[in-house]
């Protein structure tokens, strides 16, 4: 069937919903033949991956130096990689890195699941389900977005003190169960990616309204769902403010915490201090070098699918 006659024909046998994702796919398509990269897209695409990188490149060459020839521009392309070795040894010991590793692995994975299975589930009660004081709830919970998360720090610290989770990662992990902008993050992809008939054809065939939302909902969220994850993986893993607050005197547990305890009293050493950012920041990007390619197909796979 010729591209002339495929859309025709298709509003005539299909339902609205095939009719509308076939007719999106072809704008992609055409959109993207028709657009080539110039110079210009070039040159900024390497100015965004230089201030990117940078900061990187930056803590490693400081880690890499001693203390007195760490400043200048000048120090700059003159590290060496056995005193670099040195500090990450120092570090790694001074942060008891393998236990802060486990710890913040185990924070950020639970608070990544737990994110993008709530979030899903209030996502498609509110993308697909009718019920009354919805949109007033919807409302209520993007409106929470606009809450300064230190005005919450202290009410915070008076529950989990009471509930006997004070220096535990329990109160570290429970805060970050559910988020109001996963909740509006799935909402919206929901309610373009999965059409109303999937529903009703899961309805007819029996299924209840969990298994709908199991087999039906779940696997068309895959794609915002693996950028859910991802993005509380990393808030998680970079969060400093309130594990700080929270853990007490067992503030060597997670890495970001850990890695502050490196600056001394009165001197402070920013060549182990480097050391330490650059131990924290190399599992995160090995997690971007090994599922990189997987999340940006799975982008580009919830992009097509109207």
């Amino acid at each position: 069937m010729s591209r002339e006659t495929s859309m025709p024909a298709l509003r005539q046998t299909a339902p609205p919903s095939v009719v509308r994702a076939a007719a999106k796919r072809r704008r992609l398509a055409v959109t993207s033949e028709g657009r080539k990269a110039n110079w210009f897209t070039y040159a900024v695409l390497a100015f965004v991956i230089l201030i990117s990188v940078f900061p990187l490149y930056y803590a490693v060459q400081i880690a890499s130096v001693t203390t007195d020839n760490m400043y200048g521009w000048g120090s700059f392309g003159t590290g060496s990689l056995a005193l670099l070795g040195e500090h990450l040894r120092i570090a790694f010991g001074e942060l008891n890195w393998t236990v802060a590793l486990l710890n913040t692995i185990l924070v950020s994975g639970v608070c990544a699941i737990s994110v993008v299975f709530f979030s899903t589930l209030a996502g498609y009660s509110f993308a697909k389900l009718r019920f009354r004081g919805k949109a007033g709830l919807f409302g209520f919970i993007i409106a929470t977005m606009a809450i300064p998360t230190q005005l919450s720090v202290v009410p915070l610290y008076i529950l989990m003190s009471k509930l006997g989770l004070y220096g535990k990662l329990e109160a570290v992990i429970i805060p970050g169960l559910v988020t109001a902008f996963g909740v509006f993050w799935m909402t919206q992809y929901l309610e373009q990616a999965l059409p109303y008939e999937l529903i009703e054809a899961a309805r007819v065939d029996g299924c209840s309204m969990i298994r709908t939302f199991w087999h039906v909902a779940l696997p068309a969220a895959r794609p915002a769902a693996s950028m859910l994850a991802l993005f509380t993986f990393v808030a998680q893993w970079t969060q400093y403010y309130w594990p700080f607050l929270v853990l007490g005197s067992n503030n060597r547990a997670v890495l970001t915490v850990a890695a502050s305890t490196l600056a001394g009293g009165r001197y402070t050493d920013y060549t182990l201090i480097m050391s330490g950012v650059v131990l924290t920041s190399f599992p995160l990007v090995l997690l971007f070098v090994f599922v990189g390619k997987q999340l940006v197909a799975g982008i580009m796979a919830g992009a097509v699918k109207g």
